[in-house]
């Protein structure tokens, strides 16, 4: 059994409005947020006080992703499309006007992006066109959340209408699974590293451990008090951490389905208000949590093997 240590490093402040996004950089010493303010900010965990402005847009950001072969980031601009910022020269090489829709979340693979919509279109980009591809309605309901398992070539969406499609991305997203289980909508999805598992949190308060060989269900857990927003894993896979609008994390033995770690305002000194992400960095090995707060918050976790 593992116990975890915790210990708050920072508190970053700077946006002026409930943050929604947060993305890891190609270069994993640095993160990046996005906000109701429009604003993109990009924070170095080496020097974590000083945020740099990387956009600042009209509508509020739910939606970022990293292009690592390219060091581009792709912003998601609510009921206009997407933006692509070139990180390297620090300015905007393109944008494409996508939707009036909200864009929930924004995942990579290859050559093409994904959109995920709030009226439940995927909208694929070709990203060496500038173009779009297709759009595939896959619900009356909205795009929530999108996981990426890379080597399987497998993609799975969380939506609002409760259910996670798992769509073939060798085979022209072709269906492969339709898992239904949860009561609300899903937030929080996640392939595990070994792609193994697929972790599933929902507006349900639940988290559901599925296998995703077969795609049964392994465990289900009444895991927070409301909705669980997002959840990341560690990068051993080993141990998950999943933010709440209940304001905690909770840091998870994946392999025995095991909580380990409560982290709140009572205990830590946590958030006030919803933690509506988590970042487990590759770099240094901290959780990184956004919230409605319109702070950031760094934590040092410690894991000691009994």
């Amino acid at each position: 059994m593992s116990k975890i240590q915790v210990n708050k490093l920072h508190t970053l402040t700077g946006h002026n409005d409930c943050i929604y996004a947060l993305a890891e950089g190609s270069d994993p010493r640095f993160f990046y947020t996005g906000a109701g303010d429009g604003m993109v900010v990009e924070w170095d965990l080496d020097r974590p006080k000083d945020g740099k402005l990387i956009a600042k847009l009209p509508h509020s950001v739910y939606a970022l992703e990293v292009d690592r072969e390219k060091n581009h980031l792709i912003i998601g601009h609510n009921f206009e499309g997407i933006h692509v910022i070139d990180l390297n020269e620090n300015k905007e090489i393109w944008s494409l006007k996508l939707t009036d829709q909200a864009i929930f979340d924004l995942k990579i693979f290859g050559n093409e992006l994904f959109v995920g919509t709030g009226d439940g279109v995927l909208v694929v980009v070709d990203m060496t066109e500038r173009a779009i591809k297709k759009h595939i309605k896959l619900s009356s309901k909205s795009i929530r959340v999108l996981s990426i398992a890379r080597t399987k070539r497998q993609m799975a969406v969380g939506l609002s209408d409760h259910t996670i499609k798992v769509l073939d991305l060798a085979n022209g997203l072709h269906p492969i699974a339709n898992l239904s289980g949860h009561t609300n909508s899903i937030f929080a999805l996640g392939f595990s590293p070994d792609e193994t598992l697929l972790v599933s949190g929902a507006r349900d308060a639940q988290l559901k451990f599925w296998n995703s060989v077969n795609y049964t269900l392994d465990q289900n857990i009444v895991a927070h008090m409301y909705a669980i927003n997002y959840l990341s894993y560690r990068e051993d896979g080993k141990y998950l951490a999943t933010c709440s609008m209940d304001k905690s994390i909770k840091v998870w033995d994946v392999e025995n389905h095991k909580l380990l770690k409560v982290i709140d305002k009572a205990r830590n000194a946590g958030h006030g208000t919803s933690i509506n992400k988590v970042l487990w960095s590759t770099y240094s090995g901290n959780i990184v949590s956004v919230s409605d707060d319109r702070t950031i918050a760094i934590w040092q976790i410690e894991v000691d093997n009994l």
